[in-house]
């Protein structure tokens, strides 16, 4: 599986899951999952502000506000993409929220 996928000027991350904050509660893993995303973006050129769309995959829709609570202060003010948020079985029962985006490389 490719982490990330370039085509064009459209960076295709794989959705993510916490590396360090396995098993954690949903909000540390949400940081967790958003500092890898920050970081493959970065290696790409590209950052949170050129993110055109994610996919939230939680394992239990209750821990949305949790999940949300964590994003909206990672999100700078006004350039929150378009997001679609779901509940989803996860890879492993550690894991309680996965995150896939599509950016901007430029």
């Amino acid at each position: 599986m490719s982490q990330t996928v370039i085509h064009g000027d459209t960076i295709y991350l794989a959705g993510q899951v916490a590396d360090r904050a396995k098993g954690k509660s949903v909000g540390e893993q949400t940081k967790d999952v958003l500092a890898i995303i920050n970081r493959l973006l970065a290696e790409e050129g590209s950052g949170k502000t050129k993110i055109l769309s994610a996919t939230v995959y939680l394992a239990d829709i209750d821990a949305f506000a949790e999940m949300n609570a964590e994003r909206d202060v990672w999100v700078p003010a006004g350039q929150a993409p378009g997001r679609t948020t779901v509940e989803a079985r996860l890879a492993a029962a550690a894991y309680g929220v996965e995150i896939a985006c599509i950016a901007a490389k430029a």
